[in-house]
């Protein structure tokens, strides 16, 4: 089967360091699906005016083919030490590298389509997107294996410089709260970490056993 992309992501998350893990964790990062020819017209969006939620299917275009071809992976739910197989995990490191996101739907007009809980690196190819059913697709009894819980999201994050914008503020709170470092690191207080936020370079450093996160940089690059 061959297969296009029918469109592409626009998101705050610039490089995969920092994006949550689940869609729908930050619900304020926002994005746009924008869509290509010929599915950037009126007649492929009518009726969404009805829908609040969508499914998204994507590629992980930056994770390398030799890397997707492991039977297992490390769940950073399990510290990233322990390896489970590949179908009971949502690695990215997939057979095929495609991935399965439910977002919110906050506008659309032809050609885009506004998306709120985004864990979609800027850029991402999308396949495919279909309406979210309730009535079939939420089943509260259902289990979940180790991941059974939502992530733990009770860092205390500390901003402490001047932030260029009040959204990017709360999109830096919201997502530094998660801890998005790889499960595996040390608790060193001295190392700085950083990532590529809506065009911004942030930069932080840990305090674990305070379970803060201190905001020491935020630049420009635009």
């Amino acid at each position: 089967m061959e297969i296009e992309p029918i469109g592409f992501i626009e998101s705050p998350y610039q490089e995969k360091f920092g994006v949550p893990r689940q869609s729908g964790l930050v619900t304020e990062a926002e994005g746009v699906i924008r869509l290509v020819t010929p599915w950037d017209c009126s007649e492929a969006i009518r009726g969404m005016d009805a829908i609040s939620h969508l499914w998204v299917t994507f590629g992980f275009h930056l994770v390398p083919k030799d890397e997707s071809q492991k039977p297992t992976a490390r769940p950073p739910r399990l510290g990233g030490n322990e390896r489970v197989g590949i179908f009971a995990t949502r690695s990215p490191f997939r057979p095929n590298r495609r991935g399965l996101s439910l977002v919110n739907l906050l506008g659309h007009e032809p050609g885009r389509l506004q998306i709120g809980g985004v864990d979609m690196v800027d850029g991402t190819p999308v396949y495919d997107i279909k309406p979210y059913l309730p009535w079939t697709e939420a089943k509260p009894e259902a289990k979940a294996g180790f991941a059974s819980e939502k992530p733990d999201s009770g860092w205390k994050v500390e901003v402490a410089i001047e932030v260029p914008s009040e959204s990017l503020r709360t999109l830096i709170l919201a997502t530094l709260a998660l801890d998005p470092r790889p499960a595996f690191h040390g608790s060193d207080p001295d190392r700085v970490y950083g990532m590529k936020l809506d065009g911004h370079d942030v930069r932080w450093k840990v305090e674990e056993s305070q379970r803060i996160v201190k905001v020491i940089e935020i630049v420009s690059e635009r």
